[in-house]
């Protein structure tokens, strides 16, 4: 059994009661499929489709977005999940790499899912967390995309693409 899945399977259970909108509901469907047939699930190199975690950090500035090195695309922060850790685990790590600043889960639940092609051919099974940083610019890391920013709301909705901008648009104040 590997860290989170039972918590995972249980948050699309309620996500699926509860989606911000109609593309959540298509992807928890397809998640709960794609999670019965894969070994797995948080190996990104077991299979093509794996689980992927992310953060939407938010805070009195608006919501952080960085750029896609590969895809070219805004996106919030997130990436693969390392053996050990849970979604929830992963989203803050990889948030913390890739703004450079301290991130905080504000609750251990997560708040949208999302299925969407990833690099390499790969589809990936997102699952999305509420983070807070303190209020100060990235500063992402060397190696990590330099296109790190805060938007106000009206602009991260409009930049956002189709899955990420239901989410914002259910979250904004």
């Amino acid at each position: 059994m590997f860290p989170g899945l039972d918590d995972l399977i249980e948050t699309l259970r309620r996500r699926g009661k509860n989606p911000v909108d109609e593309r959540e509901a298509r992807s928890v469907d397809t998640f709960l499929t794609e999670l019965a047939r894969l070994e797995r699930p948080f190996d990104e190199h077991a299979d093509p489709v794996h689980v992927t975690a992310s953060a939407l950090i938010t805070g009195i500035r608006g919501v952080i977005l960085l750029k896609h090195k590969k895809l070219g695309i805004w996106v919030q922060p997130g990436g693969h999940i390392d053996e050990g850790e849970t979604p929830a685990d992963a989203a803050v790590r990889e948030s913390v790499e890739e703004t450079g600043l301290p991130v905080s889960l504000l609750k251990n639940q997560a708040v949208q899912v999302d299925v969407h092609p990833g690099p390499r051919g790969h589809t990936h099974l997102d699952i999305r967390f509420l983070c807070t940083v303190p209020d100060d610019d990235p500063r992402p890391p060397e190696g990590e995309s330099q296109e790190v920013f805060w938007f106000g709301w009206p602009q991260a909705i409009e930049m956002a693409d189709d899955g990420l901008r239901g989410l914002l648009i259910a979250r904004q104040p």
